[in-house]
């Protein structure tokens, strides 16, 4: 059978050194742990780079970077000891250890809400045979299984927990973060790090880990100024990719959708909105790209509204960002465990703000991004990032191994260093160098020939079109910034 796509991509990956399974000497190495080479690291931070700037700089908010390892007393004011648990069943035959909801919806390919309770799902296993996918035994009651990983700390072994997702650490920072910054309603202070949960099957990669990156924005406002704030109207006449729970696919302005009563509020509306556009921005087809509504039995029990940013794949649509409207919940429910005053003043009333995410996977997002911009012909693999993320922003290249041209080029090179992620690449002929970077998706590939060693002009060759174009080796630092600006959407 010839290749899927995502066959073809993990062997990108592993063979030039994207990502790569931890611990891959070890043949009895824990699943869903995942390492990044050198170009996930770059692709990584130009990401991040990307969210920095469109998001968190152009929304003034306050980034931080908290703790992985937390009070126990904080989950248990989240409700993640109480309620974060995915149902699982223990085959009859064998023993193994199954996620069973994933089962059915691989089986059947119907989604099994969050909500749905435990005899429910029992009730679907049998009307669709769902048998355990290691030896077709019979699956057992379905019972919970709480994802959190408990630590233990210091001398005295106290319970703690590595965090789950990143929000809980901005919610218990909230009252200092606004206290110290001197902050008005609505404002946001988000956070990228790592979160970690156990998964009881990771597969896929990217997709599903124990160990992952997230990028997580809480928006902080009063529930009564919504539609009022003045930024909130900025995106009135955009259109959003709406897929609300009737199922039909709609394009709306963001006016309209708040209008006809589709998103609750302007504020939630413009956070989609600048959340679409960011993903538009760093690379994925709009055509394939969508926010879909969360029915009641399928949204989290804290959130009021949920949208999912979600986005077609070779393995399906994925959910890219969770954007959870969560009410007053979280400082609420911090305020009764900690017994801490949580509430501010806006414009002389005492408040517990609202909250609205946008909860993202940095890890999936990635494996997307490189998915809808890899291209394949008979003899070509190019991968065509937008510019301004390629991992390797630069190649240089002597056109023969003689006549003092690697010398020239080692020099462009240690000029170039500095100011860009740059390579140095004389081996094989200058064609396959070419087709080396294009699989990688370096935008600029600067070549030294013979015409260099009398006049400094080298040439400069396009990802996408293949053009050439000869420059002065002076004028080289300034041309490949304007290439690799992120405002030009070229690639």
């Amino acid at each position: 059978m010839p290749e899927t796509l995502y066959e073809k991509l993990m062997k990108l990956f592993l063979n030039r050194g994207f990502f790569f399974p931890s611990c891959e000497i070890y043949s009895d190495a824990p699943a869903g742990f995942w390492e990044y080479g050198k170009l996930g690291v770059l692709l990584r931070n130009r990401f991040i780079e990307a969210w920095r700037r469109e998001l968190v700089r152009r929304d003034e908010m306050i980034e931080i970077d908290g703790s992985q390892i937390m009070a126990k007393q904080v989950f248990m004011a989240s409700g993640h000891l109480e309620s974060f648990a995915d149902p699982v069943s223990i085959c009859q035959k064998c023993g193994a250890l199954h996620r069973i909801d994933r089962l059915i919806e691989e089986k059947t390919n119907i989604r099994v809400p969050e909500r749905m309770n435990d005899k429910e799902i029992e009730a679907m296993l049998k009307r669709y045979n769902v048998k355990c996918p290691s030896c077709n035994g019979e699956l057992g009651p379905v019972g919970r299984f709480n994802m959190m990983f408990q630590v233990r700390v210091g001398g005295t072994g106290e319970e703690a927990y590595l965090r789950p997702e990143t929000c809980q650490s901005i919610f218990v920072d909230f009252h200092r973060i606004y206290m110290t910054m001197g902050l008005k309603l609505p404002f946001a202070i988000c956070q990228f790090g790592k979160s970690f949960r156990n998964e009881i099957s990771p597969r896929q990669s990217l997709m599903r880990l124990r160990e992952f990156y997230q990028a997580e924005i809480e928006v902080f406002f009063n529930p009564k100024k919504a539609n009022m704030y003045e930024k909130v109207k900025t995106t009135a006449d955009y259109k959003l990719r709406l897929l609300p729970k009737d199922g039909k696919l709609i394009e709306i302005t963001c006016r309209d959708a708040v209008e006809n009563g589709i998103i609750s509020n302007y504020l939630s509306a413009y956070y989609l909105a600048l959340i679409q556009q960011f993903y538009e921005k760093v690379g994925l087809d709009k055509s394939r790209l969508r926010l879909r509504q969360l029915s009641d039995d399928e949204k989290a029990f804290y959130a009021i509204e949920a949208w999912d940013v979600e986005a077609e794949t070779s393995i399906g649509w994925i959910e890219l960002v969770a954007c959870n409207y969560r009410g007053d919940y979280d400082l609420s429910g911090h305020m009764r465990t900690s017994g801490k005053d949580l509430t501010v003043l806006d414009d002389g009333e005492k408040i517990i703000p609202h909250v609205f995410e946008l909860s993202m996977g940095v890890d999936r997002s990635l494996y997307t991004i490189i998915e809808h911009n890899y291209h394949e012909t008979q003899n070509r693999r190019v991968l065509k990032l937008p510019y301004f993320l390629a991992p390797i922003q630069v190649a240089v290249f002597p056109l023969v191994s003689k006549d003092g041209l690697p010398d020239k080029a080692l020099k462009i090179y240690e000029m170039l260093k500095l100011d860009f992620d740059v390579v140095f690449d004389d081996k094989g002929d200058i064609g396959r160098r070419y087709r080396r970077m294009d699989e990688v998706g370096t935008p600029v590939c600067i070549t030294i020939d013979y015409q260099t060693m009398n006049d400094d002009t080298v040439t400069i060759r396009d990802r996408d079109t293949m053009a050439q174009r000869r420059i002065h080796v002076s004028e080289l630092k300034d041309a490949i910034s304007k290439i690799l600006h992120i405002d030009n959407l070229h690639g």
